[in-house]
């Protein structure tokens, strides 16, 4: 989701010419509305949706085509686009009209401004700096997924914030981060000196384990470090028994999830609204914890995923 900006600039054109809008798979399960109701006038109503294609944007994006098809609307389906870049592209290009997007990724990478912790303000910078693009930011959810630092459950009890590893003796803190985070300007270590934790200063550089992400969950499980990088809404949270800890200094800016929609599209019907009116509020950061796992962690259908929970919240069913 936060890759670095230059690297997206300079592998936008080349993956939109290549295989920007061939969807990862354009399977999704048939359903019938059930609370989500048909929507008047969605049976000549086109929409293409399209999303990134990491777990969560794979999720989030087949549970739009599920949901739209339900509400009568006509769907393509171009879930899976690689990188954020040749997603926001082909966004603003007319080439797909709704997407789930981020305001930390909006506001940061595309739209050029610095990071807000505040979700509101958030919101309503890249909600009315869009506008001009032609793109309508309907409200976020109420999920986060940003970077952040979590414990093992067994020290939650001790360590709730940020602040709290700050105050540890440096002799105990040990964290473990994936190269590119240590590196980034927006990454570990300035993340740590807004805490007043400086490496090599008052936190030994030998402290910090540096691994990949995916031997860098199981490291902070296994206790190799006190204090591990995670991103706030991976299903590994859970799997692993792993506690995020509070950003109480708002180090790191709002990357809450919101419907966009292309703005001619919503007004061709509103009641593309009224279908999101009705999903977004129910995706908690638990919530989608709970789904990246069933695909990360249980090796389950990103589409079928995204189907079942639409069931279990009464607002699709089956045949």
């Amino acid at each position: 989701m936060k890759a670095q900006k230059t690297l997206f600039l300079l592998l936008a054109a080349a993956t939109l010419a290549s295989c920007a809008l061939a969807p990862s798979s354009g399977f999704a399960p048939e359903v019938q509305p059930a609370s989500l109701r048909t929507q008047a006038g969605a049976e000549g109503v086109h929409v293409t949706v399209g999303s990134k294609n990491f777990t969560e944007g794979l999720v989030l994006g087949k549970m739009a085509v599920i949901a739209l098809r339900a509400a009568g609307y006509k769907v393509t389906d171009k879930t899976g686009m690689p990188g954020s870049q040749s997603a926001r592209q082909a966004h603003t290009s007319g080439a797909v009209d709704f997407e789930w997007e981020y305001t930390g990724t909006a506001w940061t990478i595309y739209l050029g401004g610095k990071g807000v912790a505040d979700r509101d303000k958030q919101y309503r910078l890249v909600r009315d700096a869009d506008k001009k693009n032609g793109l309508t930011w309907l409200p976020p959810a109420p999920m986060n997924n940003s970077y952040g630092f979590a414990v093992r459950a067994r020290d939650a009890k001790s360590l709730k914030t940020l602040s709290d590893v700050a105050k540890l003796d440096p002799a105990e803190l040990t964290i473990c981060a994936d190269p590119e985070f240590f590196s980034r300007d927006d990454g570990l270590q300035p993340a740590l000196a807004h805490y007043g934790l400086k490496i090599g200063e008052n936190l030994p550089r030998a402290n910090i384990k540096l691994m990949d992400q995916g031997a860098m969950y199981e490291a902070l499980a296994d206790g190799q470090c006190k204090v591990g990088e995670i991103m706030s809404t991976d299903g590994r949270l859970l799997s692993l028994n792993l506690k995020a800890l509070e950003d109480d200094k708002g180090y790191f800016p709002s990357y809450a999830v919101a419907p966009v929609i292309a703005t001619s599209k919503l007004d061709q019907s509103e009641g593309i609204g009224k279908v999101f009116a009705q999903i977004t509020p129910r995706l908690t950061t638990k919530a989608l914890q709970q789904l990246n796992a069933a695909v990360d962690v249980r090796g389950e259908d990103p589409a079928e995923v995204a189907a079942d929970w639409l069931v279990r919240e009464g607002l699709v069913k089956r045949d």
